[in-house]
């Protein structure tokens, strides 16, 4: 089953979403303005919960679209499981 994101920050462009232990982030980046600053484009990241880990960046971001960050989120999802 594919992830769920909701907004997590009403001002910013950050969504998040958890599943069989596994915390996801997608946020937005740009060059300039509000929110995070950095190459533009969409940032997914992951940790373990409840562990007390800091987040690990999904190879490929930041993505041109949410679609595309998503995608990687599941697809991370479904190789976590594997293991």
């Amino acid at each position: 089953m594919p992830l769920q994101f909701h907004r997590a920050v009403e001002e910013m462009e950050i969504w998040s979403a958890t599943s069989d232990g596994y915390s996801f982030v997608i946020s937005f980046e740009s060059a300039a303005g509000p929110g995070f600053h950095g190459r533009p484009g969409y940032v997914a990241s992951w940790r373990p919960l409840y562990q007390g880990r800091g987040a690990i960046k999904i190879i490929g971001s930041p993505f041109k679209s949410f679609d595309e960050a998503e995608a990687a989120c599941d697809a991370m999802l479904k190789h976590l499981m594997s293991d």
